[in-house]
């Protein structure tokens, strides 16, 4: 073997010494194509001309002026090259920007490297990304912030509507039939003035919500023949009701963000079904509490509750959004988030969902009295939580690391002889993974301490009806003593800092400040994996 090394080793300096003149041109070659690329790059920088990638603007500080003089909608992404959403939004925007070449729309987009163009990302207060921007009839002052959605029809309809009148104008009974005929959701709004207050409003509401389309009418014969004797919006569905009307109001005349909210809320039919394609509209719907119905489909018997399911559901319309769950479709993946199999349907749950309280519906009655009942008890507070716990394991306070559920909580946490110091955590969670090695040392460092105990919950599994978890990890420590007091832990995630944190009775000792001229990780900003900041944590 080592015969056979000696003579690779010979074959390399021999290759080297023959290739190495070679070699030495090709570097020196390199050297001069490198810097006359560098020249010419500098020379297009600094000239306002404006080329295009894919119908997309390439924008920097020197071309930035003659884009907005020349032209009057223009909607910017500010982008890093290495950020992952602005990957997967490169493909829809080049799509966008191609579909409203071809239409020949006056609106176009544009796109700026905010880590090259500093000067433009300063300027315009970018701290994330993407971020887009659009700039209307060359201001550059006042940007307006984008709203769509990020995908190609999203973008595509939210600048259409700024292109153009963001809602159509209905003059007779016939177009306006056939308009609100024309789509499963369409809004008109009647004014006798479309240069009023409200009919302003109204235009302002119609070009952020692209995704249905809005008219106008101020014709007397439209009004009659809508029975509307004033300003009024209208929502046409080709479902539940066909038509709602919110009246204008004379005194307070129209609130943009009401209006956009009531008709989000009864876009929606009155009872939902759970699935791939309306989870999104059930979860943005800003409606402060859902109540759902757990069925199996298959079964005839437990299909026919949707009935009073439904009947219940008028009552509560915007407070209350009403949902069917499918056990054995779709929404068989939502089922451990309430503690619950296949088995245990049919069955009801109404969730708060500003803290995701679930509530249990213990009767088996099904009626929809007994269902308003029940949501009007849960509403007025006088229904408990229903809360999900693990099952203890057998060894869980024998470990140097005390496993929690919910039903050992209280008797660990609130011991007032014990320093109770506890990891709220997620199984998936990467930031929980990454500390759970200093997590364990640190619990075998005070394994012997009968004053203070180290723990941990899996805040997935379990919950907790005063304590709620948003993002993993969180610590908290509970002091000996009276009083259930809690205090949230938000420093560094090493052994070191914990153990100071512990030995100073819950809070951290005040240092001198440590002035340092390198950062530990090259960026100017502090390692996230080792602080206990929002950026180091995982989002419930």
């Amino acid at each position: 073997m080592r015969g056979c090394g000696s003579r690779l080793l010979w074959l390399l300096v021999l290759s080297l010494a023959w290739l190495g003149p070679a070699l030495g041109d090709e570097e020196k070659d390199g050297e001069v194509v490198a810097e006359e690329e560098k020249e010419k790059e500098e020379e297009e920088v600094l000239s306002d001309e404006i080329k295009e990638e894919d119908n997309v603007l390439v924008l920097h500080e020197h071309n930035f002026a003659r884009a907005l003089r020349e032209h009057q909608l223009l909607l910017v992404e500010f982008y890093a090259p290495w950020c992952g959403h602005c990957q997967q939004l490169a493909p829809k925007y080049v799509q966008a920007a191609a579909e409203l070449r071809n239409e020949s729309s006056p609106a176009r987009l544009g796109k700026v490297d905010a880590t090259a163009q500093t000067a433009l990302a300063n300027e315009f207060g970018i701290t994330s990304y993407p971020t887009l921007k659009l700039f209307r009839d060359g201001n550059r002052t006042h940007p307006i912030a984008y709203t769509g959605r990020m995908d190609t029809q999203g973008i595509v309809r939210w600048m259409q509507r700024r292109a153009g009148p963001s809602a159509t104008l209905l003059k007779d009974t016939d177009t306006a039939a056939a308009f609100a005929n024309s789509q499963d959701l369409v809004v008109i709004g009647f004014f006798k003035d479309l240069e009023g207050k409200a009919a302003q409003a109204f235009y302002e509401v119609a070009a952020e919500m692209v995704d249905m389309p809005f008219g106008v009418a101020e014709a007397a014969e439209l009004f009659q023949a809508y029975k509307l004797s004033a300003d009024t919006v209208c929502l046409f569905k080709k479902f539940d009701e066909r038509q709602t009307d919110f009246p204008v109001d004379p005194e307070q005349g129209l609130d943009t963000a009401e209006l956009t909210r009531l008709l989000r809320v009864h876009s929606l039919k009155l009872v939902m079904e759970f699935t791939n394609e309306t989870s999104n509209q059930i979860f943005s719907a800003k409606i402060p509490h859902h109540m759902l119905l757990f069925l199996n489909k298959s079964s005839s018997e437990q299909l026919s509750l949707q009935d009073s399911f439904k009947a219940a559901a008028g009552a509560f319309r915007g407070e209350v959004l009403f949902v069917v769950v499918d056990v054995s479709g779709f929404g068989a993946d939502v089922l451990s988030f309430f503690g619950m199999t296949p088995e245990d349907a049919p069955t009801l749950r109404l969730v708060k969902m500003e803290n995701n309280r679930k509530y249990q519906m213990e009767q088996d009655d099904f009626s929809d009295t007994a269902i308003g009942t029940f949501i009007q008890a849960v509403m007025d507070g006088k229904v408990k939580p229903h809360l999900l716990s693990a099952e203890p394991p057998e060894d869980w306070d024998t470990r140097p690391v005390k496993v929690l559920v919910g039903k050992t909580f209280e008797q660990v946490a609130f011991d007032e002889t014990k320093n109770v110091f506890i990891k709220f955590y997620a199984p998936w969670c990467s930031h929980c993974q990454a500390m759970a090695a200093a997590w364990e040392e640190l619990a075998e460092r005070y394994k012997d301490r009968e004053d203070i105990v180290i723990a941990e919950m899996d805040a997935t599994a379990n919950e907790l009806e005063n304590i709620t978890i948003h993002g993993f990890p969180t610590l908290h420590y509970f002091p000996a003593g009276p009083g259930r007091k809690m205090v949230e832990y938000k420093s560094a995630r090493d052994v070191e800092t914990f153990s100071k944190f512990l030995e100073n009775g819950g809070t951290l000792p005040v240092e001198p400040p440590v002035v340092t001229k390198t950062p530990g990780n090259g960026t100017g900003k502090e390692d996230p994996s080792v602080l206990g900041t929002d950026e180091s944590r995982d989002e419930l």
